[in-house]
């Protein structure tokens, strides 16, 4: 562990307060503007949370995989938009210089990006490469001591306001992983483009757009690590941490659903009696109550697992395809129990249900957790 348990356990304390005190009051002023208040992002910077995963060399926290995963599940207590403006910062915004960066770029920017100062975005998804990313065709082509990129990168989280983008792009025409590369190309670049906010199902204030790139012209000292080839590789191992940080993300979530659900029930009555007195209703409960534990079990397995060194792709594929279709299912219920008020919007469940159904979406799809899960079984008793 990074830090005592006494320190840890201040942080956790810490998050836990700034959760229920400034960020769960500001959800509905954060579902109708679609911004995160400055003032919360100012304390967000205060408390540490875009830097949770930097090492202190660099102004972070530097927090092993578990203690990560315990921040956010009290992150995953109130809408995910507050989670996903840090969350860049912590996982795919900054991993891919912590990986794979010169000594030059990590200065340059991990320093920023651990205080919030600046804001990170990670660019692989584009209108044709979403599940099958060697298939991206954003190019970059090597010009003196500069790259020229050309193409457009779609469903991009926090580029409206990013002030960096760690950019996948083509440096070779054949379909193999070292023909990928990473530059780190930052905002106000001529020739970078930012689209307009895309309009979502939910998440609300998790902002993404497409990214264009037009003749936009890098130095080369803007390629990551000073080599190229090595993109696609490090895509894929900050994806695997990711997919951890998501599925700390779904626990909260879901524990934050199952708390409402249970408490409307207790106060909703029928028949002259608490609904939470109907079996039925205590069958949803229990079933939310069982799927939840053992999601967060798995987190914290593999986590641990990270923090040892082991190779934990499928363990994070596994928590990944459990934890974000367990907290649709526990969405589900949530709206279930609360009957006709769960489809009105003054409901917390309403947002909630919207809003937990990307997570089966980005960062790799259910099908895809799937694939990888069998790939990695095989290979294991191969």
């Amino acid at each position: 562990m990074a830090l005592d348990t006494e320190t840890l356990n201040l942080l956790l304390d810490a998050v836990r307060r700034f959760v229920h005190e400034r960020l769960i009051p500001a959800e509905d002023e954060l579902a109708e503007s679609g911004q995160v208040p400055p003032a919360i992002v100012n304390e967000m910077r205060e408390l540490g949370l875009f830097g949770l995963s930097i090492s202190p060399d660099f102004g972070g926290l530097g927090l092993t995989m578990e203690e990560e995963v315990r921040v956010v599940f009290e992150l995953g207590q109130t809408s995910p938009a507050f989670r996903s403006l840090a969350g860049t910062n912590i996982g795919i915004g900054s991993q891919a210089i912590v990986l794979a960066g010169t000594d030059e770029q990590r200065a340059r920017y991990l320093p920023k990006l651990a205080s919030g100062e600046l804001i990170g975005s990670f660019a692989l998804t584009e209108p044709d490469a979403g599940s099958d990313a060697m298939a991206l065709r954003l190019s970059a082509e090597r010009d003196g001591d500069s790259y020229v990129l050309n193409g457009t990168k779609r469903y991009i989280t926090n580029a409206p306001i990013a002030g960096l983008f760690s950019v996948m792009a083509r440096t070779a025409p054949e379909r193999r992983a070292n023909s990928i590369s990473c530059f780190l190309v930052e905002a106000g670049t001529p020739g970078l483009i930012i689209g307009k906010p895309d309009k979502k199902m939910g998440q609300a204030g998790a902002l993404t757009s497409d990214v264009v790139f037009d003749n936009c012209r890098v130095p080369a000292s803007a390629l990551l690590g000073g080599e190229e080839g090595n993109g696609f590789k490090t895509s894929m191992r900050v994806l695997d941490k990711g997919r951890l940080h998501i599925s700390a993300l779904c626990v909260g979530i879901a524990d934050r659903l199952l708390s409402d659900a249970v408490k409307y029930a207790m106060d909703r009555k029928q028949f002259g009696q608490p609904i939470a007195e109907f079996q039925l209703i205590q069958a949803m409960i229990a079933d939310s109550q069982a799927e939840l534990y053992a999601a967060r079990c798995m987190v914290l397995d593999a986590a641990r697992m990270r923090d040892r060194g082991e190779n934990t792709t499928m363990q994070a594929a596994c928590c990944k395809l459990f934890s974000t279709e367990m907290v649709g299912r526990v969405a589900d219920r949530a709206v279930q129990i609360h009957g006709g008020a769960g489809y009105m919007s003054e409901y917390a469940v309403e947002r909630f249900y919207r809003d937990v159904r990307l997570f089966r979406i980005f960062e790799g799809t259910s099908q895809i957790q799937q694939l990888v899960i069998a790939r990695e079984t095989i290979k294991a008793h191969s």
